[in-house]
């Protein structure tokens, strides 16, 4: 039965209370759950993954060791330096182990980091470092101050647990999300520079990567399943499909509907592909503390369905809209933008806003709710993508895959006519 069963303050009481007794069978579970996600999202193939768990013994997911033994001894150097659970090596597949590739080789000399500029790094990685090998001093250093660290000489991902394998999980594909973000970005800039910065080298390889990239696909949804009357089905369909088109990575986003005075909302830290005990029932008026579990942009959805007919809310991370809110030509601090952009800008007739995670000054419920007033969809700088809709989710999932296809096409055309200038 779906509903709101899981009660949880933040993403590391969520997983604190799941993982608390881990047991062997438990443990594997887990590790295999996460795998999969790895492999389904097409963040990885299984051979490229050593997924380590630790309990009262060692347990591996993955084929990595199995072709490289020498990387075990790190792994289990890096288990024995910090004070986790586990602790996951991801060689991402193509195009991401292109891009990965490619940003290591584009740094500037002696610079040990990456730093995207996308809000998923801002509020959650910070910065992702690198490192020339796969040394236990070197990672275990990196991994002390950051969630992740990038890994030179076998252009891979590493990161941690510290009370579940999700935790880890969570940092590989939020770091895949920004390094995807900030290659396409970053080359797109590069091109527009008056100094050219792109090299022959570096075209040849984006084509190879370009031609690896595909729009999100609409054959084979089950609209019936999203159309349901019963909002906890209905949320608990679209969420899964967000997710497997690639429309969000890990537990970001979140999805709502309102109905007789009571907002379904997905909770905080959720899955959008597990939301069967992840739905909070809030009441419009707020007469209950049910919320303190719900996304923690319940205030935008709450002021979105205030402000406006809309019944049903989307909100993911499509990368290609957010890189082409980053791009803008205008001479002012990139790093302020995020927080509070003056001009009034659009994308294909949609409103593009800034703003913060959150209900502070610069808190995107203050430019979201009043971007729907006027349009069925808004783009948050450097965040994601709200569609909304009156009817079912229907419309605003079509609408968000629409306009990460937009966004996509319109991306590579600013390359083509970069290139010719």
């Amino acid at each position: 039965m779906y509903g709101p069963i899981r009660k949880n303050i933040d993403f590391n009481y969520k997983i604190f209370v799941s993982a608390r007794f881990l047991d062997e069978r438990v443990m594997k579970k887990l590790l295999g759950k996460y795998l999969r996600k790895l492999t389904s999202q097409g963040l990885a193939v299984t051979d490229n993954v050593a997924f380590v768990g630790i309990d009262d013994q060692v347990y591996i997911a993955g084929g990595l060791l199995e072709k490289e033994a020498g990387l075990k001894n790190v792994l289990m150097g890096i288990k024995d330096s910090m004070n986790i659970n586990s602790v996951l090596l991801v060689v991402p597949s193509e195009p991401l182990y292109s891009i990965v590739g490619e940003l290591i080789e584009w740094r500037k000399e002696g610079i040990d980091r990456l730093v995207p500029r996308d809000t998923e790094t801002r509020t959650f990685l910070h910065d992702i470092p690198v490192v020339p090998e796969f040394d236990v001093t070197r990672v275990v250093d990196a991994l002390s101050h950051r969630k992740s660290v990038v890994v030179k000489d076998l252009c891979g991902i590493v990161t941690y647990g510290t009370v579940s394998p999700e935790q880890a999980f969570v940092f590989a594909s939020s770091t895949c999300f920004s390094l995807f973000v900030k290659y396409f970005h970053d080359y797109l800039s590069a091109l527009k520079s008056p100094e050219k910065g792109v090299s022959e080298k570096m075209s040849e390889r984006f084509r190879f990567i370009r031609g690896l990239i595909q729009p999100p696909d609409r054959r084979g949804i089950d609209y019936t399943a999203i159309e349901r009357e019963d909002p906890f089905q209905a949320m608990v369909e679209t969420g899964r499909l967000v997710v497997e088109r690639s429309l969000v990575d890990s537990y970001f986003g979140n999805i709502s509907t309102f109905k007789n005075g009571i907002i379904y909302i997905s909770e905080t830290a959720s899955s959008l592909d597990e939301l069967e005990d992840a739905i909070d029932e809030v009441p419009f008026d707020g007469s209950s503390s049910v919320g303190i579990t719900a996304s923690s942009e319940l205030p935008t959805h709450r002021e979105i369905y205030k402000r406006t007919n809309y019944r049903y809310i989307l909100h993911g991370h499509p990368r290609f809209s957010v890189i082409i809110s980053m791009l803008c030509e205008r001479d002012c601090e990139p790093d302020r933008c995020y927080r509070g952009c003056p001009e009034d800008r659009e994308f294909m007739g949609v409103p593009i806003v800034s703003g913060e995670v959150g209900t502070g000054a610069h808190g995107i419920v203050n430019t979201v709710p009043g971007a729907l007033e006027r349009s069925d969809a808004v783009i948050v700088y450097g965040h994601g993508v709200f569609t909304a809709g009156v009817e079912s989710f229907r419309a605003p999932l079509l609408r968000m895959m629409e306009i990460e296809r937009l966004a996509m096409e319109e991306y590579f055309r600013e390359v083509e006519t970069a290139a010719m200038i």
